[in-house]
């Protein structure tokens, strides 16, 4: 017990660093922001006044908000699942022994070391309808991709931005998934296979229930990931196509250039709070609501 006693002034000389660091960036911003978040502000945000916590409720069922939180739950529902199943469906491929599959791993994997930046240039550039190669290869099919464009008509702008989304997002889920699946034990297939299931039977009798954990971790981050999209939406749509604002999302709306809160400190503010509180309640609802399907392997 003395000795345990005597290691306590170590261990606050080894956390203090890290405890201000999470002080400094994490918690100090997250209080400012609650406090600024009562905050109303005139048109030209210089003069505000404390309107105390109701001013969360009055941003809440704004039009403006109302209006960037269904974009953002739009987004969500078009990204998750499908990067999802994509993720495990490469992982699940690439988990071969085979002669130069570790060629594909690299190829599926790549797209995590590529910035929202790049992603989004390279996506922009292929989705112009000028000089894009989809519209020059697939106009015949489908006339919107050269008018007026994917990310110039309110109909498709947000399904191309999820797109580019799902495709830089690709990478990490692919490797995540491809450690989990690397940690089954092989002699659980030997026996299935050996009780005669098949391939789609090991998949979802083995496979699936032995990683679990992973495909809940995944699943929350790629929801926290597609409720605060920003660069993809700031880089190719600018929130537009106006007036509709089809792709304003809930961070764009905060963040944006062209948002119509852009001078509103208070509305910002609120909004930010607003977003956080949002993405911990669905992260909660996910851990509650699948946790007791998971299979942790106790």
């Amino acid at each position: 017990m003395k000795r345990r006693l005597r290691d306590v002034p170590w261990a606050v000389v080894m956390l203090l660093p890290s405890v201000v660091l999470i002080a400094v960036w994490t918690v100090y911003p997250l209080v400012k922001a609650v406090q600024n978040g009562h905050l109303r502000c005139d048109v030209t945000g210089t003069k505000c006044i404390d309107a105390g916590w109701g001013r969360y409720w009055d941003v809440f069922i704004s039009a403006e908000f109302q209006h960037a939180l269904g974009v953002s739950l739009k987004l969500m529902a078009l990204t998750v699942p499908a990067g999802l199943v994509l993720g495990v469906g490469l992982a699940v491929l690439a988990d071969k022994h085979l002669r130069g599959i570790g060629i594909f791993r690299t190829i599926f994997s790549s797209t995590v070391a590529t910035s929202v930046a790049v992603a989004s240039l390279v996506w922009f550039v292929l989705l112009q309808p000028q000089i894009g190669v989809f519209a020059d290869l697939f106009s015949g099919w489908f006339p919107v991709l050269k008018n007026p464009g994917l990310l110039n008509d309110p109909g498709t702008a947000l399904l191309a931005v999820a797109f580019s989304s799902i495709w830089a997002n690709l990478g990490f889920t692919f490797i995540i998934v491809t450690a989990a699946l690397q940690s089954v034990p092989r002699d659980l297939y030997e026996s299935a296979y050996v009780d005669g299931a098949g391939n789609v039977r090991r998949f979802t009798n083995v496979t699936l229930p032995m990683i679990a954990p992973t495909l809940l971790f995944v699943t929350v981050v790629l929801t926290t990931r597609a409720l605060q999209t920003y660069g993809e939406i700031a880089l190719l749509t600018g929130g537009g196509p106006n007036p509709e604002k089809s792709t304003t999302t809930i961070p764009y709306l905060i963040y944006g250039r062209n948002s119509i809160i852009s001078g509103d400190l208070g509305t910002k503010s609120a909004a930010a709070v607003l977003l956080f509180v949002l993405s911990l309640a669905l992260a909660l609802v996910q851990f509650r609501g699948l946790d007791k399907r998971v299979h942790y392997g106790r």
